[in-house]
């Protein structure tokens, strides 16, 4: 076992369906699965849903296949989801079952909240740097092998805001520059910035995490603090 950082180059060990659901049933999330040979989890109150949709792979990003989709109804009763969030195979589990905790003990998981400084001064207060061109809506990691950035929407990513050019966080893992990503994620445009905040918060965590295994596209810029 491995215990490395930094957590947004750590990789999810393989064990991303595994971990999201043992979180998921651990917060009394439903599960059941789909036609599609997927696994929905659905929230106590029936408003939020998370997907392990790898199976179906419904679509990719930054060349990577969505592995997780999680979204946010207003009411139970509602066909629409208000917002939806896709995370890739490769994103450090740790960061999404942290927000995860996180939707689950809202009231609301919808709502204005608070603004895009958010999530800038979530990501600045553990060293990320914003960028001298975009300094209002793009963070990366030192060492630039991260970033986060309010950018427009890429395709099939769904929001209740039916009006085109939309930006939402869009964060990705780039080990070496114009190398293949290590994972992407994608939030749509209604997506709290409070709760894109707790996503980012975690990934730039210093805390080390442990692993198995290690990325081979990362494992020259990770950083074993242990090894037993």
């Amino acid at each position: 076992m491995y215990w490395v950082t930094p957590r947004h180059l750590a990789g999810d060990d393989g064990a991303l369906a595994e971990q999201i659901g043992d979180t998921l049933v651990g917060l009394g999330w439903r599960m059941w699965p789909t036609s599609r040979k997927t696994l929905l989890f659905v929230s106590p109150d029936g408003l939020c849903g998370a997907e392990w949709v790898l199976a179906a792979y419904p679509f990719s990003l930054g060349g990577l296949p969505v592995a997780w989709q999680l979204s946010a109804r207003p009411h139970a009763a509602s066909a629409m989801t208000e917002w939806n969030a896709y995370f890739t195979a490769g994103v450090p589990y740790e960061a999404l079952a942290d927000l995860l905790v996180v939707i689950d003990a809202r009231e609301a998981p919808d709502g204005a909240g608070e603004g895009p400084e958010a999530v800038l001064n979530a990501l600045a207060a553990r060293g990320w740097y914003r960028d001298a061109d975009r300094p209002g809506t793009t963070v990366m990691a030192p060492g630039s092998s991260c970033s986060m950035s309010l950018e427009v929407l890429p395709p099939l990513i769904e929001d209740a805001d039916p009006r085109p050019d939309l930006v939402g966080w869009q964060a990705w893992a780039e080990p070496a520059l114009a190398e293949p990503y290590l994972w992407c994620a994608s939030f749509s445009a209604s997506v709290p910035h409070d709760l894109v905040a707790s996503f980012a918060a975690s990934l730039a965590s210093q805390v080390p995490v442990p692993r198995r295994t290690l990325p081979e596209s990362a494992v020259d810029r990770l950083s074993v603090i242990r090894h037993s």
